[in-house]
């Protein structure tokens, strides 16, 4: 076993490719058809592994001998000496167990799949109601802006107990901690700035509470303040970015392919064909950062105790020997007919995406209702000229310009 550094390490973050919009930059690809564990260089930052492989991926991910704590020197991150400032105010999502668990306890019932079941109604009324505002009295429209972010937008509100009417404010400083060009004081900025909104509607709802996830932590005497907020930013940022991110993405992908689009028009196809679209796009397309706390062996190769891993769950869920097979097409082609359910596009392990049985229904919902209402629905620019979000740490499109 071996943990000398490669000659030539892949920079972080890769590029994207305009010829390839629904796929991991292709320093990614081309690293994971080398070898499953590669050098990787961070911005300002010791260098770090880069596991691209399905087994290695799934290894960093549920081992417990790799830590998701930003406190750890070494931990990898993207935007140079951010790691010290991230660490000053973790959600759960960035702290180890015991107190990570004590934390995801408090809002794991929120997003049980028999609770989320329950709100398909509700889901089904806010994403008619969407497409009614989108469609009425027009024949174009931007599906990102009047469709698939207001649809996740709406549901993460409700559960959370946020006012709709704040969601300029809230949208636009996510879209900014999640733009990896901005500054370290800019990235701060929002952050506080959503924070201090979170701590001032929170401890509103102390003294008036709701039915919501934020009355029901800002209720508890064994959470601070800071706590409560940092958690309520998590959910915030992740009920609503990744999910409308996936829809346009979905969308787009579709259209480009629309022999596969009457998959959708069966309701026992649609959990399947959902599944395979998170799968191939994995919007999370810059990784999940780990470090190691002992020596593990990996890929053939021995991890180090303090050395970082950065695992591309992108490449992992395009993985030939996991979700290829003779009788399917390649596993960078969409199949709607392929079974997906073993993609880690949620992660994987203990702090694999809490709120997945949301997201799954929102996609179900949106995508089936979106195509059986509008099935002339199509581009009114050509491919090559859609704009993607190539600079957020959760891919996704800036606009899907469409007519019907």
């Amino acid at each position: 076993m071996t943990s000398t550094p490669a000659a030539h390490a892949v920079p972080l973050p890769a590029r994207h490719s305009a010829g390839c919009p629904f796929g991991p930059p292709p320093a990614y690809t081309e690293a994971a058809a080398t070898a499953p564990l590669t050098r990787a260089d961070v911005p300002g930052g010791e260098p770090c592994w880069l596991a691209t492989g399905y087994a290695e991926v799934r290894t960093v991910l549920s081992d417990r001998r790799f830590s998701a704590d930003p406190r750890h020197p070494s931990f990898p991150v993207l935007i140079a000496g951010s790691r010290e400032r991230i660490a000053e105010n973790p959600a759960f999502l960035r702290l180890d167990d015991p107190e990570h668990a004590r934390l995801r306890r408090m809002v794991t019932g929120d997003f049980l799949v028999k609770r989320v079941e329950a709100m398909r109604p509700d889901i089904q009324r806010i994403v008619d109601e969407a497409l009614d505002a989108m469609t009425g009295g027009r024949t174009e429209a931007d599906l990102v802006a009047d469709f698939a972010l207001p649809v996740p937008s709406l549901v993460i509100c409700l559960l959370l107990g946020v006012p709709y009417e704040d969601r300029e404010f809230f949208q636009e400083g996510s879209r900014t901690l999640l733009d990896s060009t901005n500054t370290l004081e800019r990235l701060l900025d929002a952050r506080d700035e959503l924070l201090e909104y979170l701590r001032t509607l929170a401890a509103r709802k102390r003294e008036r509470p709701e039915d919501d996830i934020l009355s029901r932590l800002a209720a508890r005497d064994d959470l601070t303040p800071r706590e409560v907020a940092s958690t309520g930013l998590l959910l915030l940022i992740a009920g609503h970015e990744t999910t409308a991110n996936m829809i346009a993405l979905s969308t787009a992908l579709l259209l480009d392919r629309p022999e596969q689009i009457a998959r959708l028009a069966d309701p026992a196809a649609v959990p399947g064909a959902v599944e395979e679209l998170l799968r191939l796009l994995t919007i999370v397309h810059t990784g999940v950062p780990r470090v190691a706390l002992e020596d593990v062996e990996l890929g053939g190769t021995t991890v180090r105790a303090g050395e970082g891993v950065i695992a591309m769950l992108s490449t992992a869920n395009r993985d030939e020997e996991v979700f290829g097979g003779a009788d399917r097409p390649p596993v960078d082609e969409l199949d709607l007919d392929r079974d997906a359910r073993r993609h880690m596009a949620f992660g994987f392990g203990a702090h694999q995406c809490l709120g997945q049985p949301l997201a799954r229904a929102e996609l179900q919902i949106a995508l089936a209702t979106l195509f059986g209402r509008l099935p002339r629905l199509r581009l009114t620019i050509p491919r090559d000229e859609l704009a993607f979000r190539t600079e957020s740490f959760i891919y996704g499109m800036r606009s899907l310009p469409v007519t019907w």
